[in-house]
Order: C-alpha cells, then structure tokens, then sequence
C-alpha cells in the first residue's frame, strides 16, 4: 500500500509538469495517482469522485488538442498557423524554457503566416495571438485540472 501511495504522488507531480511539457500526458498521469490512491481504500474518496475525475481528465485532455486550432481560426489563421505554433512552442521549450514556450508559440504561429499563407505580418498577428491565447487556456485548463487532482491525492493519502 505504502508503494500504490509513493508512486501516487509521483504520478501527481509528474502529471503537474506533463502541463507544460508537450511530451508528457499531464492530467492523464495525475489521473493514475488518482486511481491508485483509490486502490489503496481511502476513507471519503468514492467510485463516483474517480469517474467524474475521469471525465474531466478525457475532456481537458481533448480540449488541449482542439482549443489552440479552433481559437487561431475564429481569430483568423490558418491550418498552418496552429502547426507553427506547434512547432514554435516546442523550439522555444528546448531552447529558452519555460519562456521560450509562450513566445515560440506566438512566433511561430505568426511566421506560418507569412511564410506559407503569403499574408503580411500585420494581418498576421491577430491569428499569432489567437493561437498564443489557445496555448494558454488549454495549459491553464490542464494546469488547473492537474493541480486539483494533486491537492486530492494529498488530502486521500
């Protein structure tokens, strides 16, 4: 049980970091210590509790994937537009972390606009924004959503 518990936590705090590095499922992870926090028997932690911590997990994890695209195209960008940000984020992420992640994004975002949708670069930030505004609503659901979890996987230990 003292091993379910360990590995809890551990699930938990990687799961907080996972929101902010691409590579790592951030609230799925937190989920697990959920779940296994559960395995051990709390008093107070019910099926009910895990299931709707499961939805929440499903739902800011789909939103991390669909938000940044819909919010860079009501804001006028393109398909190419949410891939450099993509890509934007992840150069700034290995480069000039954790500030690296917010500017790359935007920048790449606006450079996809110029360069491959030909648009001039004042056309091209308000769809840079609208991608850089995505980026930080779906981190700030996952964050959001991953921190609870955490605070719960104290509070059942």
């Amino acid at each position: 049980m003292l091993a379910l518990k360990i590995i809890a936590v551990i699930l938990g705090i990687v799961g907080l970091v996972g929101c902010v590095l691409p590579v790592i499922p951030g609230p799925p992870l937190s989920w697990l210590g959920l779940l296994l926090v559960f395995l051990t028997g709390p008093e107070g932690m019910t099926t009910t509790f895990l299931i709707v911590w499961l939805v929440i997990t499903v739902v800011v994890t789909v939103l991390d994937y669909v938000a940044p695209a819909w919010i860079t195209t009501k804001t006028g960008g393109s398909k190419a537009a949410g891939r450099g940000s993509f890509v934007g984020l992840i150069l700034g992420l290995l480069f000039f972390p954790p500030w690296g992640m917010i500017l790359g994004s935007f920048l790449g975002a606006l450079l996809a606009e110029v360069i491959f949708e030909g648009r001039n670069v004042t056309d091209s930030v308000a769809p840079a924004f609208g991608s850089f505004l995505g980026f930080l609503l779906s981190t700030g659901l996952k964050i959001t959503a991953s921190g609870v979890m955490l605070f719960y996987i104290f509070k059942f230990l």
